[in-house]
């Protein structure tokens, strides 16, 4: 890899954002300790803005830093699975309580639309999670809470550290194209207790199939 060139964005952040895709594509396992000398070297950097990037790593708890020892990718517990389910479950049933209450006719068609991307992508994985993960952050931007898009943001990067992701289980992308439906049908009808409750279910046979 050549060596990273400093853009309008700090050194850094592109540091961060390299390793942090390379923790989701499992080249940086959990668990595994971090070569600052050899990432630094690989980089064409010095060992400070590598230092800078992890801090920002560990501030979204995708790694773990160690005194005198350095960093290593996390790793998940179940208990640390469960609380991080559980803790999405309760925002983004709440947001999507929000969303329902209040939808516009555009805003419904907008999740219409995603929808059908979604049911369209059912044999392609890669694109049904990177489309499955849209809807949930539109729903978000639609609640417009910042603060809650931004700890569900966070959440969302640690829950990617689970080595059985949900989605892998045979028979669950069908189940959660359903599960959406159902959110789907809840919306439509400004239903907002529906929609949370049906935000939780999902989320409760997500945590199941991941665990």
């Amino acid at each position: 890899m050549s060596a990273l060139t400093l853009t309008p964005r700090a050194l850094y952040e592109q540091v961060a954002e390299q390793l942090r895709q390379r923790i989701f594509r499992r080249e940086l396992e959990p668990g595994s300790w971090i070569d600052e000398l050899k990432i630094a070297e690989e980089f064409g950097i010095s060992r400070t803005p590598l230092r800078e990037a992890l801090k920002v790593l560990a501030a979204e708890g995708l790694v773990t830093m160690k005194v005198r020892r350095g960093a290593y990718v996390t790793e998940m517990s179940d208990k640390d699975l469960r609380d991080v389910y559980h803790l999405l479950a309760l925002l983004e049933s709440d947001a999507a309580g929000v969303v329902a209450a209040r939808a516009t006719p555009e805003q419904l068609r907008e999740l219409e639309q995603l929808h059908a991307d979604l049911a369209a992508a059912l044999g392609e994985r890669e694109r049904f999670f990177a489309i499955n993960e849209r809807i949930h952050m539109r729903l978000l931007e639609m609640a417009d809470n910042r603060w809650r898009s931004q700890m569900v943001a966070d959440l969302r990067k640690v829950m990617k550290l689970n080595r059985h992701n949900s989605l892998l289980k045979q028979g669950r992308i069908e189940d959660s194209l359903a599960e959406h439906e159902q959110i789907l049908a809840a919306l439509r009808a400004h239903d907002a207790q529906a929609t949370m409750a049906a935000m939780r279910d999902h989320f409760a046979q997500g945590l199941e199939a991941a665990a």
